[in-house]
């Protein structure tokens, strides 16, 4: 049997947990790099993209000379709720992979809370 590393157990562990507790809502899928943070809302049932934000676009980019900074995460969570809101979503499940609840990610978190998302 092939030993699977701590971090994909973790991502497994989540994703398992969230489909379990979906019931349809769009999926809030964190990636958090060394460089830059992204977010997507992803609809599992079709498998479809709905909205995306990174620190890669020229709007985020523009304020912030880095993107692995916490502004830059918090900058993120509110681009990405607001694009929500533009697409009629007001409720998510959030997807935080196998990244801990801490830090950039909760910052991003935190920020599409108060751009409006209900998590």
């Amino acid at each position: 049997m092939k030993r699977v590393s701590a971090d994909v157990r973790r991502k497994m562990r989540a994703r398992f947990k969230i489909k379990q507790k979906a019931n349809g809502r769009p999926r809030l899928s964190v990636h958090r790099s060394g460089q830059h943070m992204y977010a997507q809302l992803i609809d599992d049932l079709q498998g479809v993209t709905l909205v995306a934000a990174s620190t890669l676009d020229q709007d985020i980019r523009k304020e912030n000379k880095n993107g692995a900074t916490m502004k830059a995460a918090e900058a993120v969570g509110k681009l990405i709720g607001e694009r929500a809101k533009k697409a009629n979503i007001d409720e998510v499940v959030f997807d935080r992979g196998s990244f801990l609840y801490h830090g950039r990610v909760k910052a991003l978190a935190d920020a599409a809370r108060q751009a409006g998302l209900k998590f």
